[in-house]
């Protein structure tokens, strides 16, 4: 789907300054303990899959319609795995900025053959956990926090965040 409309809108007025949204990914397993990876046609690496919700739209019911938009794989929610404001804004080729609020979903594969289902994909496949291919720091947190089956992460960094906060 690429970016969604109301944001289409919002840069029509605010050009390429930096806007804060949310996002949501998601890491999604199988019944065999493998990880869903699709490869970005924006920058060709390997990562897990997200998007930004719609507005109104709960983070759960986003990650359910990511997975399916980008892979053909049907999931469901189990878990929130981490919450974090992410440390840079990311500036896109045509120069537009954004920061994200990231939630993390921790997943599971009910259904449909992974495939490449959108525009944003160039690839996308079931990896074993041993076996990733390059994926950058954002992914490797995210998914090693999935798989600690630990509380919800928060950055220990904040007072008060909890005393399970860490990794």
């Amino acid at each position: 789907m690429g970016t969604p409309d109301f944001i289409s809108r919002i840069r029509a007025s605010a050009g390429t300054q930096l806007l804060f949204l949310p996002g949501v990914s998601a890491v999604v397993f199988d019944d065999d303990g493998r990880i869903l990876l699709g490869r970005r046609a924006d920058t060709g690496g390997w990562s897990i899959i997200g998007g930004i919700p719609e507005p109104g739209e709960q983070p759960a019911a986003t990650a359910i319609r990511e997975v399916y938009e980008e892979t053909a794989v049907r999931c469901v929610v189990e878990r929130v795995v981490l919450v974090q404001a992410m440390p840079r804004p990311i500036t896109y080729p045509n120069g537009d900025r954004c920061q994200f609020m990231d939630i993390c979903l921790r997943c599971r594969a009910v259904g449909g053959d992974a495939r490449v289902n959108d525009e944003e994909s160039l690839d996308v496949g079931w990896f074993s956990v041993d076996a990733l291919p390059e994926l950058e720091d954002f992914a490797v947190f995210r998914i090693k926090q999935a798989l600690a089956d630990g509380p919800t992460w928060f950055d220990p960094s904040v007072p008060g965040a909890g005393s399970h906060a860490g990794a």
